[in-house]
């Protein structure tokens, strides 16, 4: 086989899985977009990709770990359709067989996401039937270029050792008339050009129309949205507003984060790759498993309940020391506790699972939930209601645990187990069964690497131990003595603090540090760790030239 052939070959496989890939998600806005290939799959590797690689992704890419790892696995898949491009050259079938293998796994990834049914099949057999019919297309006809011919060709120059030089083979002869003159009857075709500019043109357009029809699939699914039906939802007055924030807490410093964080700015960590699209009209809230009384709630009941109002700020357990994946905002909602006591736990279930339309699951202890926290399903954030890729229409917000063991988007069930007998989403895949959010203090400025001028210059950050509060920050230079910031105050002890320290700085390569105290004693330890299995440790250290 010939390199240009091969090359031919290989791209004739990937314009194949193109095809399959985009062909799909049109066919998704009627069965769903978690339906689609791509996402099926996307969403199997996430589930079964080592633990290391998604902290490793979440560390590198951050809020957008989600586009990396459908761009990943785009390529993947490209990847895998060039092998079988060159596979089908050889022979068609194998390349066939590999083409309904991808199908296959769409079909198998599909149907065993949460919620799924037969249609959730369709996608994948659309585009992998297209994508066959694309691979065999360019193997069987402009590739091929008729393989057999060439095959006789080698087969006659084989025979022709007893011919005279002059005198070539019917075939060969046969290739010559079309263009392709024998040299030592090795064809030499003079529409190479245009078989390759044909060949090009082909796979651009298929290609392009692939995309197209992919995109256009992507957009006409979230037309298909809930945009609308949020922007219907009128939030009740809370019966108990939240505090106000007091004067102060919010320092208004350059590159500061800002006491309250905006819901556009609002970090974002889940296991979902399209956010799910649930109307209120039809969702539903059950609270089962071991209580005396279950409850089942529709939107409209949620909303009639009594609603509460706090400033609550939530964390990720995937932050890092010094990390941004943190965040305060105002929820309303309604209290967890209260729907809990009526629904009467039973002895011995100790956990509160939480599960969301997709099948994620968290689990809380029940103890938390019903301590007298604020612990709230939430039907909105900062005065509108819950943003669609934060939860809507009702999510979790538990003040003092991480997001991974309580702060689950998008629920439909409340269950009550205990920790025993369940594990949540995250428990086999590493990570503790429980998670109290840890005391940690950042630095925000001066920045990493920046030079500030040499003088008075303000170090500030935030600091945070919810449900315990923080009492105290300080900062040090060079490893010297520790100098005590100034806490901004804070409008409850379920929110980060400002804090902020004037620092004489002379020129020089410094290093700065800080540390938090929290109003149990508990200073935060300098010994670093990981974030798996219950959160990083450590001192948020920055190093500046002061100029």
């Amino acid at each position: 086989m010939s390199t240009l052939f091969r090359r031919r070959a290989a791209l004739a496989g990937v314009v194949a899985a193109v095809v399959a890939l985009g062909t799909a998600e049109p066919v998704a806005v009627l069965t769903g977009p978690r339906s689609a290939s791509l996402v099926a799959v996307g969403g199997l590797v996430v589930d079964l990709v080592p633990e290391p690689l998604k902290q490793l992704a979440v560390d590198v890419f951050g809020t957008y770990d989600k586009i990396a790892l459908l761009v990943g696995t785009a390529l993947l898949l490209a990847a895998f359709g060039a092998l079988l491009g060159l596979a089908a050259a050889r022979r068609l079938v194998i390349g066939l067989a590999g083409v309904a293998a991808f199908a296959v796994l769409g079909v198998a990834a599909a149907l065993t996401r949460a919620g799924a049914n037969a249609f959730d099949a369709l996608p994948s057999v659309v585009g992998g039937g297209l994508g066959a019919l694309t691979l065999r297309a360019f193997v069987a006809g402009p590739l091929g270029a008729g393989p057999a011919r060439r095959e006789q060709a080698g087969r006659d120059r084989a025979d022709a050792a007893d011919r005279p030089p002059s005198t070539p083979p019917p075939v060969v002869a046969a290739l010559a008339r079309e263009g392709e003159t024998p040299a030592g009857w090795e064809p030499v075709r003079h529409d190479d050009a245009e078989s390759r500019r044909r060949f090009l043109r082909s796979a651009g357009l298929l290609t392009g129309a692939a995309a197209v029809a992919g995109l256009g699939g992507h957009w006409l699914a979230g037309r298909r949205g809930v945009s609308a039906a949020r922007e219907a939802v009128t939030l009740p007055a809370p019966a108990a507003p939240a505090p106000q924030v007091p004067a102060g807490a919010d320092l208004s410093l350059p590159r500061l984060a800002p006491y309250v964080t905006p819901n556009r700015e609002f970090y974002r960590i889940d296991t979902a790759l399209v956010v799910p699209q649930v109307d209120p009209a039809t969702w539903r809230l059950r609270i089962h498993g071991r209580v005396r009384n279950p409850i089942e709630l529709s939107f409209d009941d949620l909303l009639a309940r009594p609603m509460v109002e706090r400033y609550v700020t939530l964390a990720c357990v995937s932050n890092e020391v010094g990390g941004d994946l943190i965040g305060n905002a105002r929820w309303l909602g309604v209290s967890i506790g209260e729907l809990l006591d009526e629904a009467g736990p039973e002895e011995g279930a100790d956990q509160v699972v939480g599960r969301a339309v997709d099948g994620w699951t968290c689990g809380a202890p029940t103890s938390v939930l019903r301590d007298g926290r604020d612990a709230l399903l939430a039907v909105g954030m900062n005065g509108e209601p819950l943003p669609i890729q934060h939860g809507f229409p009702v999510r979790m917000v538990v003040p003092g645990l991480y997001g991974y063991v309580s702060a689950c988007k998008w629920l439909t069930e409340l269950e009550l187990t205990s920790f025993a007998d369940f594990d949540a989403y995250w428990v086999p895949r590493g990570w503790s069964a429980q998670g109290p959010i840890k005391t940690q203090s950042r630095i925000d400025t001066p920045r990493p690497r920046s030079r500030p001028a040499a003088g008075p210059v303000t170090v500030a950050g935030v600091a945070w131990a919810q449900h315990r509060g923080i009492r105290g920050v300080e900062v040090r230079v060079d490893g010297g003595p520790w100098r005590e910031a100034t806490p901004a105050p804070a409008v409850s002890a379920d929110t980060w603090v400002q804090w902020s320290w004037r620092w004489d700085a002379t020129p020089g390569e410094h290093t700065l540090q800080v540390r938090a105290t929290d109003t149990t004693g508990e200073t935060q330890t300098e010994q670093r760790a990981p974030v798996a299995p219950d959160g990083a440790t450590g001192w948020h250290t920055v190093t500046v030239t002061v100029s």
